[in-house]
């Protein structure tokens, strides 16, 4: 279904341009006003794309009208179907949930600031560089252009690196400036393969909105010789928005320093998008290069996952385990993408959903924590915090239940999913190669749930610490955000199959194609 008029494009067009008067309405609206404001603004694309896929159900594809043609650059549009729904949907949940949660963990931030002598940015320019940072995320995954793709992937850049910036923590500096190098090389090569790819087959659509069908083999227009060096540059540039081992160096510092509700967006929603352009741009584009990097990426995948949660259960800083979570369950999407099944990749994209459920969960818990326990992020400091803390150890429980695959969460069917592309990989290989495979995968597992556990028993568990004697939950400016969120996710686990069946149907079609 093509709209009469580009609905989605202004979706993500108007919050942007109005986000820009926050910082001279921040004097007349006040925190609260301010505050307010930036959730309506990420409301309002949210309940939009929930409307569209209401009225035209999640297997058939909606796009814009195209909004912007050149003969050079080829047709500017936006897509929600069956592989975009499921990102837009969390990205809309998580902006529009954690923007009121902002409220009362920014009070506390600017607080701590006011007592170190420093005088950061004030409200509004702390939502606008958020409504932007996350709606420039929801621009990402509706494009179907490569040109386009990138403008709004490097807008989604610029407003995080700020945020890190101003309202970070520790030497928040230089760990903004890691972040933006580190990520901006990623997109500069992704933008390499991108150009060659668009200057040789005339257009950098990927996605062609008036058939309504994706371009597959559009790169078999690039001269043979350059198809996979621009498969590799286009995989690699997404790997390190991915946080893929061997280029994940960044997001460590940067998800852990970066002040806590940037970094509930950050690990969950921004850094697996690039799991989703790796199936909706390169697989497009390079069905059959992509394919043969498969005995590459989904080793390495697996890697990642092993050495993620080892990195996780090393920590003692709750951020910085989350963030070392993150590259591991990383390595989930993309072991699921690499297999090219449609049971893989649909795994992938619905894990996507989990993680951004449980992820956010988990890094608004430890927000939480620092605000309740005046800045501590020690897990050995912790411990005993249930019994004064139920509720906000109950919604961490329901955030690790989403990241290692326990019901009641999504992370079930998205792991179930994920194993069964990978067992798929092993039809007509040795035993020798399936029973190596498996055992891999059950110690990526196992050790998932060991450091989600594990933490969960020190920090909530055992013996009381000296914290546990003055702690007590939040009020519902922090924990009713996170309510929301935990809801939504077990409602999913209940109903999965309105994500699942247009999925599959939809990349049964896409990887048959290619």
């Amino acid at each position: 279904m093509v709209l009469s008029e580009p609905l989605l494009f202004y979706g993500v067009l108007f919050p942007i341009l109005i986000s820009v008067l926050l910082p001279v309405l921040d004097d007349v609206l006040g925190e609260k006003g301010t505050a307010a404001l930036a959730t309506l603004l990420l409301l309002a694309p949210t309940a939009l794309i929930a409307f569209l896929l209401t009225k035209a159900g999640f297997s058939e594809p909606v796009a814009d009208p195209v909004f912007f043609y050149s003969d050079s650059l080829g047709s500017f549009s936006m897509l929600l179907d069956a592989l975009s729904a499921p990102l837009a949907i969390s990205i809309g949940l998580v902006t529009t949930a954690i923007a009121v949660y902002s409220l009362p963990y920014m009070r506390h931030r600017f607080e701590e600031f006011h007592e170190e002598g420093e005088s950061p940015p004030g409200w509004g320019t702390y939502y606008m560089l958020f409504v932007m940072f996350s709606v420039a995320m929801l621009g990402t995954v509706l494009s179907t252009n490569l040109v386009e793709f990138y403008l709004f992937l490097e807008l989604s850049l610029l407003p995080s690196f700020l945020l890190i910036a101003f309202y970070g923590y520790g030497n928040r500096e230089r760990i903004a400036l890691l972040y933006l190098i580190w990520t901006h090389i990623g997109a500069l090569v992704f933008l390499i393969g991108a150009l060659i790819t668009g200057l040789n087959a005339g257009t950098f659509d990927f996605y062609d909105t008036v058939s309504m069908q994706p371009l597959i083999g559009l790169g078999s227009l690039v001269p043979e010789g350059l198809r996979m060096p621009v498969t590799v540059a286009l995989t690699v540039g997404l790997f390190v928005k991915l946080a893929i081992f061997g280029v994940h160096i960044w997001l460590p510092y940067a998800h852990a320093e970066a002040p806590t509700p940037v970094s509930a967006l950050l690990s969950p929603n921004l850094i697996g998008i690039a799991a989703y352009a790796l199936v909706r741009i390169v697989y497009t584009l390079f069905p059959l290069e992509f394919a043969s990097l498969k005995p590459f990426t989904l080793p390495l995948a697996l890697f990642t996952i092993i050495y993620g949660g080892l990195m996780a259960l090393a920590q003692d800083d709750f951020k910085r385990l989350l963030a070392y979570s993150s590259i591991s369950q990383m390595g989930y999407l993309l072991a699921g993408v690499s297999t090219l099944t449609s049971a893989g990749v649909a795994g992938a994209m619905l894990h996507y959903v989990a993680h951004a459920v449980g992820k956010a969960l988990l890094f608004a818990t430890a927000g939480v924590l620092i605000v309740q326990l005046h800045g501590l992020r020690s897990i050995s400091k912790m411990g005993g915090l249930a019994t004064k803390m139920p509720l906000t150890a109950s919604l961490a429980l329901i955030g690790f239940m989403h990241i290692t695959g326990i019901p009641p969460s999504l992370g079930l069917w998205s792991e179930v999913l994920i194993v069964t592309g990978i067992a798929g990989t092993t039809l007509g290989r040795s035993s020798l190669y399936f029973a190596s495979l498996l055992t891999i995968l059950l110690v990526g597992i196992g050790l998932s749930t060991a450091y989600a556990f594990l933490t969960m028993k020190r920090i909530f568990f055992g013996e009381p610490s000296e914290a546990a004697g003055e702690a007590k939950d939040a009020g519902l400016g922090l924990l009713g955000p996170m309510i929301v969120v935990a809801a939504v996710g077990v409602l999913l686990f209940i109903w999965p199959r309105i994500l699942i069946d247009p999925l599959m149907t939809a990349l049964r079609q896409l990887l048959v194609l290619g």
